[in-house]
């Protein structure tokens, strides 16, 4: 999916809160001249948009920035909200090449119905985020594991996740990322067992 947005420079001075009551939200672009930063504006609606449809970190995004003649390609690196408006207060882009490698976060999706459930096993996913490593025109999305053939007792660690020509995974290789377990019996407590104990003896009388 190809997303693009456009922003303006910021007006040297001006008030983050005055540019929010404008419909504004403040921005920043890193990356594009080695420290250096440009200070940036986005329409709240465009900045709702594009958060609708593109992931911190994961989503790369044509960003324009017409006023000083710039285009390029770039990741949402940052987005500070209210703590419990959920208003946007400041976004943040990093600029990257096509080909440039990125260290990202993806979701980690799993397809199918483990053969395990239908002795009552349950499928334990301890992994729900992969950190990966790849060029930036080539991030996926999430990483999809079919879990059909798992029996009671399968694991699988990081290091057999299958990902993408390209992809790195950079997290613990020997790290378990699915199980499929049977459910713990619940542990009767003392006074549990006595109830049951005096049940047994009332029944019988």
């Amino acid at each position: 999916m190809n997303i693009s947005v456009e922003c303006k420079p910021r007006i040297e001075g001006s008030k983050p809160r005055a540019l929010r009551r404008e419909g504004l939200i403040p921005a920043a672009l890193y990356g594009h001249d080695g420290a250096n930063s440009i200070s940036l504006t986005i329409p709240a609606k465009e900045a709702q948009m594009l958060l609708r449809d593109a992931a911190i970190n994961n989503t790369l995004i044509d960003l324009k920035v017409p006023d000083i003649s710039w285009q390029g390609k770039a990741l949402i690196r940052e987005v500070q909200a209210h703590p419990w408006k959920r208003t946007l207060n400041h976004l943040s882009f990093f600029t990257v090449s096509a080909d440039q490698k990125v260290e990202i976060v993806v979701p980690v999706i799993l397809v199918g119905k483990a053969a395990g459930t239908k002795e009552g096993g349950i499928v334990e996913q301890i992994m729900t985020e992969l950190n990966i490593s790849c060029a930036a025109d080539s991030i996926p999305e999430s990483i999809e594991i079919d879990v059909s053939n798992f029996e009671i007792g399968s694991i699988l660690h990081v290091g057999e996740i299958v990902v993408p020509a390209g992809v790195s995974i950079l997290d613990d290789l020997e790290r378990t990322a699915i199980s499929v377990v049977l459910p713990a019996k619940p542990v009767e407590t003392e006074d549990e067992t006595t109830e049951a104990e005096a049940t047994t003896e009332t029944t019988a009388e």
